[in-house]
């Protein structure tokens, strides 16, 4: 009677506990954790993105014959006979453990191991081994012996970060989970039970030891013929390299799209979410610019210019497609991306944005008379008295010339006579949503701008007023190929397309007899120089009708550059030597004159 209620006692106790355990259902539904992945626009990979977990899922027809025959002979030969639980195996470990007098030998099968992966700890203990056979076995009742190898192939940990088939065969062997050997598969199949101690990277020996005796089962299970057997003992391997946590190729680059997918999608589902992204960026162009920005830092600081910092952002007019995204000098010394996060005085160049204010209103054109002489007005309780770089005053000049010679009181004086608050608003149609007042001092750029703005608004004027959402990523989806983003441009018309003609219009004049004629890059460009007070900023930003860049150059304490230091002088080139670089090939348009679309009225 005593050993009756001890049994059944344990008996109930067994069937509380299990009634306990995790429901298996919810693995119908299940989504493993899986890597992100960043391409730039022709495929190329430039980095992969995930926390603990470096997972590429893989569907079970599409990993090699070789792998699957091999995890199995090595893990679980019965696999398909069994319903869960293997007796002869369980009974082999029970008379190994109990003679130890502890867990010594598992005899799981590939679906216990799958079942404690995911809902089990890993410390080894007989309740944890009958919660595993429960588990199992209920497992195999909903789902089919494919579906849980599949599973149990990409969920397991092979090493080095390294969980599932496919990131293990590209890390391990450099190739894809699809056509490895039969001599690979065996490696890798040996490395289940310990991956760091057997790895090929930590202990060549072991692991070969490892692979003599996945093939040795193989053959032994007929699996396999001798000469098979033989021949992948002979095989010499290739291997590849330990991927995890590996750093970007174009950090500047990819650091803006994590950005903008957390900002998006969350974090969880950034490192979790197994997303494929599509950059608008080529990798050889971007390294171009950024070769390009390395070289002329060198160059200024030898003209004086110490601790300077350039940033660059190239932008498609057409599609507002970002096309280079330089956020400074050296991104292995700083990551901080002056393109996209430094707010910084533009100067002159944004001089244009108050013209095309002005031309919008129908008052003014390319050839309209202003003054530029001495003014005041009142600033709070005293006056502000603008004056020219020069220092001196040159009377009744066109808007064209006013513009090409940079002149500060002309551009003020326009707008004063439209309303700062017109200028305002121009500033955020075209996207710039830093702080501004609509203060006097505002025409000469006294507000902070990110490169990638000001871009962004001189694209919007090669376009004629049209304008897509500035973006670095062209699509986006997840490892199934569902669409979760797509950027195809869909741009809409956000200025008067004669207004922004005639902006272009003047801004030719810049580079053809103004400030910007070191931009000169031998084909219609139109452009404007920037230089704040003290140089602290200096800017030039042009484009072409295929092509608007902003090149800007600081430093990051604020402190002024050199004296003397100016857009024109400094800036300028190179932009003209990037964009000729950029534009090889390329063939040279005309913009569209002012005279192809209807002025508005005043």
């Amino acid at each position: 009677m005593l050993v009756s209620s001890i049994v059944a006692g344990g008996l109930v106790g067994l069937a509380i506990s299990f009634r306990n355990l995790p429901d298996v259902r919810q693995l119908r539904n299940f989504v493993p954790s899986e890597t992100t992945y960043i391409y730039d626009i022709n495929g190329k990979l430039l980095t992969s993105l995930h926390g603990e977990a470096n997972r590429e899922v893989m569907s079970l027809d599409r990993i090699s014959p070789n792998l699957k025959r091999a995890v199995l002979a090595s893990e679980d030969s019965h696999f398909y006979d069994h319903h869960g639980i293997n007796p002869s195996g369980v009974g082999r470990a029970l008379i190994v453990n109990l003679a130890a007098g502890s867990v010594r030998e598992g005899g799981s099968t590939v679906t216990m191991q799958l079942v404690k992966n995911l809902f089990l700890s890993q410390k080894r203990a007989f309740t944890r081994k009958l919660a595993e056979g429960v588990l199992a076995i209920r497992l195999e009742q909903i789902l089919s012996k494919d579906q849980i190898l599949e599973m149990y192939l990409n969920q397991v940990y092979w090493g080095h970060n390294n969980y599932g088939v496919q990131t293990a065969a590209r890390s391990y062997f450099d190739k894809s989970a699809e056509i490895l050997t039969l001599a690979e598969s065996a490696m890798m199949a040996g490395l289940i039970q310990a991956p760091e101690e057997f790895s090929p990277f930590a202990n060549m020996e072991l692991a070969k030891r490892k692979q003599r005796e996945v093939l040795g089962r193989m053959l032994e299970l007929n699996w396999i013929s001798q000469q098979e057997h033989d021949d992948a003992l002979q095989q010499e391997l290739k291997f590849g390299r330990i991927r995890s946590f590996q750093g970007s190729a174009l950090p500047y680059v990819t650091n803006t799209v994590s950005q903008e997918l957390v900002q998006k999608f969350g974090r969880e589902a950034l490192i979790k979410g197994g997303m494929r992204v599509q950059t608008t960026i080529d990798a050889d162009f971007q390294t171009m610019a950024e070769t390009t920005v390395s070289k002329w830092s060198t160059r200024l600081s030898r003209q004086g210019l110490r601790g300077n910092e350039i940033a660059l952002v190239a932008i498609d007019p057409r599609t507002h497609f970002i096309k280079a995204l330089v956020g400074g000098v050296n991104s292995r010394a700083s990551e901080f991306n002056r393109a996209t996060q430094a707010q910084r005085q533009p100067g002159s160049a944004f001089k244009p944005l108050v013209y095309y204010a002005a031309f919008a209103t129908g008052k003014y054109t390319p050839d309209s008379i202003v003054q530029d002489s001495p003014v005041r007005y009142r600033d709070g309780s005293g006056w502000y008295s603008p004056r020219n770089y020069d220092g001196g005053f040159q009377g009744s000049i066109s808007v064209r010339s006013a513009l090409a010679q940079s002149r500060n009181i002309p551009v003020i004086r326009v707008g004063m006579a439209i309303g700062m608050n017109k200028v305002v608003e121009t500033s955020r149609t075209l996207g710039i949503m830093s702080p501004m007042a609509p203060v006097t001092s505002l025409p000469l750029g006294a507000i902070g701008i990110t490169p990638l703005e000001l871009a962004s608004a001189y694209a919007t004027f090669a376009n004629y007023g049209w304008q897509s959402p500035a973006t670095v990523m062209a699509r986006v989806t997840d490892s199934s190929g569902n669409i979760l983003l797509d950027n195809t441009p869909k741009p809409q018309l956000v200025l008067d397309q004669w207004a922004s003609a005639a902006t272009i219009d003047v801004m030719r004049s810049v580079v053809t007899s103004g400030t910007g004629r070191g931009a000169d890059i031998g084909r219609p460009s139109a452009g404007k120089t920037g230089t704040t007070s003290s140089e602290r900023d200096i800017w030039y930003v042009g484009t072409v009708p295929q092509l608007t860049t902003a090149v800007w150059v600081g430093r990051d304490d604020n402190r002024p550059l050199s004296r003397g230091a100016t857009g024109g002088g400094m800036v300028a080139p190179i932009w003209k030597d990037f964009m000729q670089q950029a534009l090889k090939g390329v063939p040279s348009e005309n913009f569209k004159p002012p005279s192809q679309f209807q002025r508005p009225k005043p």
